[in-house]
């Protein structure tokens, strides 16, 4: 039935490539996608607005002539003077009023370390809300708490309350991500599944180039937080229209809304009948694997076992030193964006376009483990040869271009890790392998915020190794696993041992077309579970 419908739509030359409700999902979902970049690199805007507004009363150079100047009287002006420096919290702004901002600055270096935490925490339990719950309803409170979040800073500017929201936004965005990269896979087509985790990291990457200008035109704090969460608010009823995923009401045999989906257009109807024959097929390959399972026990215990096999270890611990080794160079690129000596607002502009060529990434036919080796060994020359440069005093713009090179390169293997990290494992624990993967991505994001820079604001010379050296380290790792494009899903660990010796394809053929099979069966239901961000995404 599955060909069938397949024939069906590959015959029909005429018709649209997409229907009416497919691209109701893929602009909304773009939308979400770009101002979730406004609020995901809020912290370094804020550092930076605060550096141009507030400076500290022990700096008694231009403040003592500005007391002169109210205090004539020598006696008066001393007094004044010690009043003002006895309390080291008292920052004032270039005028000279208290601005209640600037009294809690301190604060604001753990903003990020909590955004962190909260997409951590967020990957824990988003994805299983929204199995339960749908997609749609997730998104849409996600998308109006992540709003709010943005606006609330601006109206009351407290401390504790702002990095409660930090830590709010960073579940928001990590349960954002998890529905709309799992809504945008489960209405694409089985053939064309590679577009929407390299179409999503685009637009957010269009939003974060977007949010620099907006930051730059709005230098204070309460015009800060306005420009960037008012267009959020201003956009949230375009997002009521949103449909929900086809796979979740087939599940949950919501037939009524299905056939609502069906009566919107011939060309819906057509196009969610193939949707639905495809998560059919691939629900019942998921259940005859596990039926199939030779392992004896219970559900938990066959688990164990398969986990506990050394080619899934061995795979596992792989994946999960690149997923981490990744984390730590694109976000420690990315947080730290302002240290390479150029502006904060134009160095954030071009670290969103430097990661506009990825969307180019899924026209590369190189085959999974050749292609994840050039990016992680591209990735840490790229970061290698900038901190050389910074040491000896290189441009600032040559010092940044190679670290955004290097962090496009990341990008790109994070992409590639995403479809080899499912290829990889058995039907029976893929869902287990990802989520720890999955988890060692966060554990990479979260370290990185506790990472010390120099007193000069610079990134540190022990960070700068770790960016470089992990990627190139798992670049080696990779030689342990075995080539999977073009290779059926293993349903079993007999499946994986049957990989572990991958043909050697010609030179010439590696940059031949890859024939999508029935490596679409799982990224229907995993591929949200371990990419959410970003990525990224996430990560987000």
């Amino acid at each position: 039935m599955v060909t069938v419908r397949m024939n069906q739509l590959v015959g029909n030359q005429r018709g649209p490539l997409m229907s009416p409700l497919q691209l109701s999902v893929y602009w909304r979902l773009a939308l979400i996608f770009f101002f979730t970049a406004f609020l995901f690199f809020l912290d370094i805007f804020t550092t930076a607005v605060v550096a141009e507004t507030c400076r500290h009363g022990n700096d008694t150079g231009t403040f003592a002539s500005w007391l002169e100047k109210l205090a004539p009287n020598k006696e008066e002006n001393q007094s004044a003077l010690s009043k003002v420096l006895k309390d080291d919290a008292d920052w004032r702004t270039e005028s000279g009023t208290r601005d209640s901002v600037c009294g809690w600055t301190d604060w604001l270096s753990y903003g990020q370390m909590l955004f962190m935490t909260g997409l951590l925490l967020g990957s824990l339990f988003g994805g299983a809300i929204s199995d339960r719950y749908g997609k749609r309803p997730v998104l849409l409170i996600s998308m109006c708490v992540h709003a709010v979040c943005g606006l609330v800073p601006a109206v009351f500017p407290q401390p504790l309350l702002f990095l409660i929201l930090r830590c709010l936004t960073g579940i928001c965005c990590c349960c954002i991500n998890i529905c709309a990269f799992s809504l945008a896979v489960e209405w694409t087509p089985p053939d064309s599944r590679l577009w929407p985790p390299a179409f999503l990291p685009f637009c957010f990457s269009l939003g974060t180039m977007g949010g620099a200008p907006l930051a730059w035109l709005n230098p204070t704090w309460t015009r800060l937080h306005l420009s960037l969460a008012l267009p959020q608010i201003i956009c949230l009823p375009l997002y009521l229209s949103i449909p929900e995923s086809p796979q979740w009401l087939l599940l949950k045999k919501r037939t009524d809304i299905l056939d609502r989906y069906r009566s919107n257009s011939p060309a819906d109807n057509q196009r969610l009948d193939l949707l639905l024959d495809s998560a059919w097929s691939d629900l019942q390959k998921a259940t005859e694997a596990q039926r199939e399972d030779p392992v004896t026990g219970g559900h938990a215990s066959s688990d164990i076992i398969h986990l506990r096999h050394p080619t899934v270890l061995m795979r596992l611990f792989v994946m999960s030193c690149v997923s981490a080794a990744s984390a730590l160079t694109y976000y420690g690129i990315c947080l730290n964006i302002g240290s390479f000596g150029v502006g904060v607002y134009s160095a954030q502009f071009f670290s969103g376009l430097s990661e506009a060529p990825c969307l180019l990434v899924p026209l590369v036919r190189l085959g999974r483990r050749p292609m994840s080796m050039l990016a992680l060994f591209l990735s840490g020359a790229a970061c290698f040869v900038s901190l050389l440069l910074s040491k000896y005093n290189g441009l600032p713009v040559l010092v940044m271009s190679l670290a955004l090179l290097g962090k496009l390169c990341i990008l790109a293997a994070i992409f590639i890790s995403t479809l080899y990290s499912i290829e990889l494992f058995p039907t029976v624990v893929r869902q287990r392998c990802l989520s720890l993967v999955n988890l060692s991505f966060r554990l990479g994001c979260l370290v990185n915020t506790l990472v010390p820079a120099n007193p000069d604001g610079a990134i540190s010379l022990a960070a700068m190794i770790i960016y470089s050296s992990g990627p190139i380290i798992c670049c080696g790792l990779c030689l342990l696993l075995p080539e999977t494009s073009g290779v059926p899903l293993p349903d079993s660990v007999a499946d994986c041992n049957r990989q572990l010796q991958p043909h050697r394809p010609a030179m010439g053929a590696l940059w031949s077309t890859e024939t999508l099979v029935s490596s679409q069966t799982s990224k229907v239901e995993t591929f949200p579970v371990e990419k959410d961000s970003t990525i990224s995404a996430l990560l987000i």
